[in-house]
């Protein structure tokens, strides 16, 4: 019976696998098929392998120019996130009463706000304010990341003991140098899941950077929708482009492979 149960759960482990693979597996077998081809057999292998598409597909979304937007806007927007949303959290934390509490509540309530329901607002602001672009896509970014962050953060200093800053402030460090170089090293577990959350958020955005950036801005999935058109959906093109812009994010993936991981079991041990 027991064997049975086992030999159950890994055949039901093996088809989940291969239901979370088969997009994968779909974008990069019609990839190399011609536009004809991915209609007439879409799950079947390519007769000819069009690298072509590659080339067509990297050339039209002037990739290297959006790459470096998306990876700009990116990490700029996480970083700020982090650094204020920190702070935020720490003086929230440290400075308790009937204030900073309601300052608090705000931020947790920010969190039920649909996009939807501010996105015509935002639409007229930053509408008048074309000049802005990236820094104003990075600020919008700023506002809807913080409260997750702030909430997440909160908690995480919760487990940190007042005193350690009475330590480093009786050894005659600011109340910045005590967060910066005491409490915000001992937050890499929780900062290593603030900045995965956002950055596949803002990553993979398409709604906020539509609305405000201007041409030669895009991000990837921005200009991802060029081979989109209102007749025509060029979807061997698509696929293509989808496929060089998965390729970065393994690349990132691997080389932070590490510190994600480690950060992530601390913070689940925590």
């Amino acid at each position: 019976m027991k064997i049975l149960k086992r030999y159950t759960l890994e055949i039901l482990a093996l088809l989940l696998a291969l239901v979370w693979l088969s997009p994968f597996y779909l974008m990069l077998v019609n990839a190399f098929k011609s536009k004809l081809e991915i209609f007439e057999s879409t799950l079947a292998l390519p007769k000819v392998y069009q690298l072509n598409n590659f080339v067509e597909a990297f050339e039209e979304l002037s990739f290297l120019k959006t790459l470096f937007n998306s990876i700009f806007i990116s990490t700029m927007s996480v970083l700020l996130i982090i650094i204020f949303s920190s702070m935020a959290a720490y003086a929230l934390n440290r400075n308790k009463g009937k204030t900073s509490n309601l300052i608090f509540f705000i931020f947790i309530a920010a969190m039920l706000i649909p996009f939807q329901s501010v996105m015509i607002p935002l639409v007229k602001v930053f509408g008048d304010l074309q000049s802005l672009n990236m820094s104003g896509l990075i600020f919008m970014y700023l506002g809807f990341g913080t409260s997750l962050s702030i909430f997440l953060y909160h908690g995480a200093l919760q487990s940190i003991p007042k005193s350690l800053d009475e330590a480093a402030m009786m050894d005659g460090a600011s109340k910045f140098q005590t967060f910066w170089y005491v409490i915000f090293p001992l937050l890499k577990p929780i900062t290593v899941t603030v900045g995965i959350l956002n950055i596949i958020w803002i990553w993979n955005d398409y709604l906020l950077p539509s609305i405000v950036l201007g041409p030669g801005q895009e991000t990837i999935p921005l200009k991802l929708f060029f081979f989109f058109g209102q007749f025509t959906k060029q979807w061997h093109l698509a696929l293509a482009g989808l496929t060089i812009s998965i390729i970065p994010v393994i690349i990132g993936y691997f080389i932070a492979q590490k510190h994600i991981i480690k950060g992530v079991s601390d913070g689940a041990v925590k």
